[in-house]
């Protein structure tokens, strides 16, 4: 560990020893030895660099080079948000979880008890740690103990030793919910670091949609680690959908993790807006025969943004399918990164996997590293995969142009059309509705007129 190291993991020693006692279980001693664990890896491994493979196209020394609180000097201001700010954030008809600064704000929340099927568990993790029957710490517990949180990053190690809070999901076999879970994460206090960590269980035949959304109220410059575990029974179905609208002056560092098993299908959605440095790791595990998994992702970039997401997908088991479709957007002189690794392992026989990346450069300083990857183990599988990076055809440009419309109009427009396709899978038509609000926010005021004038 080098001196510079040596000093941030002195000052995370001192926010954690200064902040233990307030956190969510702080009283079990099987957490709290877990916590220390987490706290020595996170000692041991650092905060990866560009000498990391998985890492060589982002540097995270602005986030290493930052000492972030973890805990406000004041308390959480959840108080101070208004309801209008929650009513404008919030999806229409949702179960609405809210956390503020990296804790839950139930004042601030919107959970209807009585729509909730018998057996299902809406709730915040500190909630279930502190107060819940024992069976319900007894899952919890094997989730946090899971072997993938003895191989995590730095930042993983990091998450698991501060988490403050997060949500709890348990959908109890056979359950569905109608209404849309959303998850709202607001960070509201400059220079701080928030860790948060979302488990959810969906046990045998089981449905639902899940939103995760990371906003902030102003432009601050705060750093936000988040952590999502999901758990699919067989034959259960889950859509978890990611917003990350962040500050422009922030740092999110996320990773959703989710292990499936026979006949279960995962839809990961990913969309990535906001924030000065951002990076997301998707891992899906096929762990049974049939079982199924989708990902797909829009990151759009500009000024000196830098967005990356790495996936990678494990089929583990005989007739997985998997399919995954990423665009990018990039204009200034923003960079994005996209890894995709599907591994089809030696038992996979008869798996199915089709893996695309297209990306959309806007400008001549604009940049991207794709690295799409397929590493098969075993002879009878269908497997393909593609990446393309270009600009703006002058044919389609010149066509609009030749309708009426001005240069500025007619890119806009293109490239409304090329990011739209993403918003378009979406099911919920509540937050397709706002994607693509979101979208067209980024268009110049004069397309966004004339796309309103479209029928």
């Amino acid at each position: 560990m080098n001196a510079v190291t040596a000093d941030l993991y002195l000052h995370y020693v001192e926010e954690f020893a200064r902040i233990k006692g307030t956190l969510p279980g702080h009283r079990l001693p099987w957490l709290s030895s877990l916590r220390d664990a987490a706290l020595e890896r996170f000692r041991a491994s650092g905060f990866p660099t560009l000498h990391d493979e998985e890492w060589k196209y982002t540097s995270v020394t602005p986030i290493a080079n930052s000492y972030f609180k973890l805990q406000p000097d004041a308390s959480t201001p959840a108080s101070a948000i208004a309801s209008e700010q929650i009513e404008e954030l919030a999806l229409p008809g949702a179960q609405l979880l809210v956390f503020v600064d990296g804790r839950y704000a139930p004042a601030l929340s919107r959970v209807r008890l009585d729509e909730l099927p018998a057996g299902v568990i809406l709730d915040s993790v500190g909630a279930v740690l502190n107060a819940a029957p024992g069976y319900q710490q007894a899952r919890l517990q094997a989730a946090l103990e899971h072997p993938r949180n003895g191989q995590s990053t730095g930042f993983a190690a990091l998450n698991f030793a501060c988490m403050t809070d997060g949500a709890y999901i348990h959908l109890a076999a056979g359950t569905t919910l109608e209404a849309p879970i959303h998850l709202l994460f607001i960070a509201a206090t400059p220079d701080l670091a928030s860790h948060t960590r979302n488990l959810v269980i969906a046990e045998h035949d089981s449905r639902a949609s899940i939103v995760e959304h990371h906003v902030a109220l102003g432009t601050a410059r705060y750093f936000s680690n988040a952590v999502t575990d999901i758990v699919l029974g067989r034959a259960a179905r889950i859509a978890h959908y990611k917003l990350q609208d962040e500050s422009s002056k922030a740092f999110h560092i996320a990773a959703i993790n989710a292990e499936l098993l026979r006949e279960t299908h995962l839809l990961s959605a990913s969309f990535a807006l906001g924030g000065a440095l951002a990076r997301t790791d998707i891992r899906v595990g096929l762990n049974a025969k049939d079982a199924e998994c989708t990902l797909d992702g829009l990151y759009m970039a500009n000024g000196r943004q830098h967005i990356d997401h790495h996936t990678r997908i494990d089929h583990h088991r005989p007739q997985g399918t998997s399919r995954e479709f990423y665009k990018g957007v990039l204009g200034g002189a923003a960079r994005g990164v996209f890894n995709g690794k599907v591994i089809v392992h030696p038992d996979a026989q008869k798996s199915d996997a089709a893996q695309t990346n297209r990306n959309l450069l806007l400008s001549e300083q604009a940049e991207v590293d794709t690295k799409p990857q397929l590493e098969i183990w075993a002879d009878d599988v269908k497997c393909s995969h593609g990446a393309t990076v270009g600009q703006l055809d002058a044919d389609q440009i010149f066509y609009l142009r030749s309708r009426g419309m001005d240069d500025t109009a007619a890119r806009a427009l293109l490239t409304y059309a090329f990011a739209a396709e993403m918003v378009d899978r979406v099911s919920l038509p509540a937050l397709r509705e706002r994607l693509d609000a979101l979208l067209r926010e980024r268009l110049p005021q004069r397309s966004q007129q004339q796309l309103e004038a479209r029928p």
